[in-house]
């Protein structure tokens, strides 16, 4: 009964095609250039890209292995502070490595984890001048406490600073 209804009201015939759909401008029917076609020294920045203002780590100047991490876990240093623990091995290299952990369990959720993340590494960079007056280079492990949450950067880059004096102090007796 259906099939019937089908046959006898649906047209399978196909509609005529029209000419032409689109009202054409004074440009033609040029199309968009896809992309931006500005040269890459003309194009914008974004207000906080890395390429504008420079505040990323480079590559080489981050531990990325867990056997990195490991390894400035089993033979280094350990300094305990309220916003943060550090972990530092003296490396034979031209530069500071830096590695930040923030856990589920200490910190909770993504978004804080990477809030207390970016302190972290905003604390170490800003650093940058107390940590090059060391003759010698360590790699670094930041693990975030919970604290760290409550508070802006000032506090945790004043412990960060005092943690790197510390360091500096203890270098300069050897």
């Amino acid at each position: 009964m259906e099939s019937d209804y089908a046959e006898e009201n649906i047209s399978t015939e196909q509609p005529a095609p029209r000419e032409k759909a689109r009202l054409q401008g004074e440009d033609g029917d040029q199309k968009r250039p896809r992309g931006d076609q500005a040269p890459p020294s003309e194009r914008a920045q974004a207000i906080n890209g890395s390429p504008l203002l420079g505040f990323s780590l480079p590559r080489e100047e981050r531990l990325r292995k867990r056997a990195e991490f490991l390894r400035v876990y089993d033979k280094g240093r350990r300094f305990e502070g309220r916003f943060m623990t550090v972990f530092i091995l003296p490396v034979n290299r031209d530069s500071h490595r830096l590695g930040v952990t923030a856990t589920k369990k200490a910190i909770g959720n993504a978004a804080m984890r990477n809030r207390a993340k970016r302190l972290l590494r905003e604390s170490f960079r800003l650093s940058r001048i107390e940590l090059d007056v060391t003759t010698t280079k360590f790699d670094w492990v930041l693990n975030a406490r919970r604290s760290l949450l409550n508070v802006k950067l000032d506090e945790p880059l004043a412990e960060f600073r005092a943690i790197a004096a510390k360091i500096a102090e203890g270098e300069s007796k050897k």
